[in-house]
């Protein structure tokens, strides 16, 4: 079974690759805005907090091997609290 749906690239994009850490071969573009941004500490990303906003320049997560799986595993929680709005 394929599992195409879990990883894309777009080389072409004028920020590619916006982190660093991660092999360019290798890094992943599904989520180049991370669903899991209004989980504030409940992420498990490496951010960093400035002035009340998020900075998320530093994590990797959505982007290296395993980022589809460790950001799908997070997304009921993403789910309880957006229904809480």
């Amino acid at each position: 079974m394929s599992e195409n749906y879990k990883f894309c690239q777009h080389k072409k994009c004028e920020f590619f690759p916006c982190h660093s850490g991660v092999k360019e071969s290798e890094f992943n573009c599904l989520f180049c805005y991370c669903p899991l941004y209004m989980l504030k500490e409940e992420c498990g990303g490496d951010y960093v907090m400035t002035n009340g906003i998020k900075d998320c320049s530093n994590c990797t997560k959505p982007h290296e091997p395993g980022g589809y799986e460790y950001i799908m595993s997070k997304m009921k929680l993403v789910i309880e609290r957006g229904s809480n709005f």
